[in-house]
């Protein structure tokens, strides 16, 4: 079984390409070079990918940078000290994002005989992106299977989404679980010139809370 993993060196993605991994999937991981201004991830996604002994390592650059309207895209500033449950969509949404990279998993998908795709969107402990929800899920799914000609000939391409419902610690135990090394990921959507975490992005903070819910230190943050 071949499955496309939407890799981005979080520990969201890196938990769910290991449950795939764990479910005897053969995995092909897709990493987006969509001009994101926290590009440290893009290290962190290699390390993830060795650790994980993927069958390929895709990175394929998008800029995004033309399009602008986001803060990880363009010279808008990264939120800081958010409230969380604030309502409204915060300034780091990309538009469309998760809607391009599952088309361009896709794309892969079918071209290599797979009709998996997993992604690590979470619709609990996260900022509120519309296309993070299991309604967005289904539609793609939906969508992929009218869309392609394996699709037309009976094939039957699915969206795979083992985290949807977890708490950040949740998901953290899950991984712990798995044996994974959190310390070789990265989530802060401002780190410092020297790859250091702001700790007040949206994304620090519910990786400091889904840690301490967990009651274990960050790897992270102690190297």
């Amino acid at each position: 079984m071949r499955a496309i993993v939407l890799l981005s060196g979080g520990l969201d993605s890196y938990t769910a390409a290991a449950i795939a991994r764990s479910e005897g999937y053969e995995l092909f991981a897709l990493t987006i070079q969509y001009g994101q201004r926290h590009a440290r991830e893009l290290d962190a996604a290699r390390a993830v990918a060795r650790a994980l002994g993927v069958e390929r390592h895709l990175e394929l650059p998008i800029d995004l940078r033309a399009i602008g309207g986001s803060a990880l895209t363009a010279d808008i500033a990264v939120p800081l000290d958010r409230d969380l449950s604030a309502p409204g969509i915060p300034e780091t949404y990309v538009p469309a994002r998760n809607t391009i990279f599952l088309a361009l998993a896709l794309a892969w998908a079918e071209t290599i005989g797979g009709r998996d795709i997993v992604i690590g969107v979470n619709a609990l402990d996260y900022s509120g992106y519309p296309d993070c929800r299991p309604e967005f899920i289904r539609a793609f799914e939906s969508l992929a299977n009218v869309a392609t000609r394996a699709g037309i000939e009976g094939a039957r391409f699915t969206i795979h989404t083992p985290l949807i419902a977890f708490s950040k610690a949740d998901i953290i135990r899950r991984g712990l679980a798995l044996g994974l090394d959190y310390g070789l990921t990265h989530s802060c959507y401002a780190p410092a010139p020297s790859g250091a975490p702001c700790g007040r992005c949206d994304s620090c903070v519910l990786r400091a809370r889904g840690f301490a819910e967990a009651g274990v230190a960050d790897p992270a943050a102690l190297r």
